[in-house]
C-alpha cells in the first residue's frame, strides 16, 4: 500500500473510516446527497467508528465531509418525526449514545483535525467542536442553530466545548441568535484555527497530520490528554500534578 492508499477499517452505513499507509487515519461523513446530515444510525456508527479507530495505530485523524457541499448539515429533518415519537426514556437513550458518539470521537487518543467546507450545523457544528483542530475553507459556514428547532445550544457538548473556545460572551451571542458565522469571522473569533483554499483544504489537513504523525507517539497522546483534561480541571495544581504525571510516564516509555 503506497502512502496515498487507504485500508477500511470497519463497514459502516453512514460513515466511512480509512487508514492510510503514513498513519493518519480519515473518518468521513458519507451522505453527500443529504449534505452528510445526521440520522440516528450515524450516531451510533460514530461509536463504532471510534472503537476502530482507537485500535488501527493511527497517529492522528482528519475528519470531513463528503463530497463539495457540506461538512456536516446537522440532523437529517426527514428523521425529526421518528425523534418525536419516542418517549422520554427512549429519547434519553438515543440522546446518551449521540452524546457518547462525539464523545468517543474527541477523547480518541490521537490528534483531530477536522477539515470543514460548506455547513457545519447544529450537530455537524457539535462535530467539528469535537476535534482537537479546526480548518475550514472559504465556503465554511458554521451555527448553533438549536434555538431555530426549539432546542438549545446544550446539546451533543456544544455549551461546553464552543465557550472554551470562543469565550461566554461570544458563545452565548451565537447560541441565543443561531447565526451563521461565515470562515473569516470564524477565524477572527478563533472558532477556526485558520481559513485555507477550499482546492487545499485537504492536502493542509493532511500536511499538518503528517507533522503530528513525525513527532513522538507518547509525548503527542500525553500532550493531548493534558490539554484535554487541564480544561476540566479547576485548579493550577491539578494541572500540575496532570503535567507531572505525564511527563514522569514518557521518560520511562521511551517513544
Amino acid at each position: 500500500m503506497t502512502a496515498t492508499e487507504a485500508r477500511p477499517l470497519v463497514e459502516l452505513e453512514t460513515l466511512r473510516a480509512e487508514l492510510r499507509a503514513d498513519g493518519v487515519a480519515v473518518l468521513t461523513v458519507n451522505r453527500p446527497t443529504r449534505a452528510n446530515s445526521q440520522t440516528q444510525t450515524m450516531f451510533y456508527e460514530h461509536n463504532e467508528a471510534a472503537s476502530a479507530l482507537r485500535d488501527s495505530g493511527a497517529r492522528a485523524l482528519i475528519l470531513r465531509g463528503a463530497g463539495d457541499k457540506a461538512f456536516c448539515s446537522g440532523f437529517d429533518l426527514a428523521e425529526v418525526g421518528a425523534i418525536a415519537a419516542m418517549g422520554v426514556r427512549e429519547f434519553l437513550s438515543f440522546q446518551e449514545a449521540a452524546t457518547g458518539g462525539l464523545a468517543a470521537i474527541r477523547d480518541l487518543p490521537f490528534p483531530v483535525i477536522a477539515a470543514i467546507h460548506g455547513p457545519a450545523v447544529g450537530g455537524g457544528l457539535a462535530l467539528a467542536l469535537a476535534a482537537d483542530i479546526r480548518l475550514a475553507a472559504p465556503s465554511a459556514k458554521l451555527s448553533c442553530a438549536f434555538v431555530r428547532v426549539g432546542l438549545s445550544c446544550g446539546e451533543l457538548g456544544t455549551s461546553y466545548l464552543l465557550t472554551r473556545l470562543v469565550g461566554y460572551g461570544r458563545a452565548a451571542e451565537l447560541g441565543f441568535t443561531g447565526r451563521v458565522v461565515d470562515a473569516a469571522e470564524a477565524e477572527r473569533i478563533r472558532l477556526v484555527n485558520r481559513v485555507v483554499p477550499s482546492e487545499d483544504l485537504f492536502a493542509e489537513a493532511h500536511a499538518l497530520a503528517v507533522a503530528i504523525a513525525g513527532n513522538s507517539p507518547g509525548g503527542v497522546r500525553m500532550s493531548k490528554r493534558a490539554l484535554l483534561r487541564n480544561q476540566e480541571v479547576t485548579s493550577y495544581a491539578a494541572a500540575l500534578e496532570l503535567e507531572n504525571r505525564g511527563q514522569s510516564l514518557l521518560t520511562s516509555t521511551g517513544r
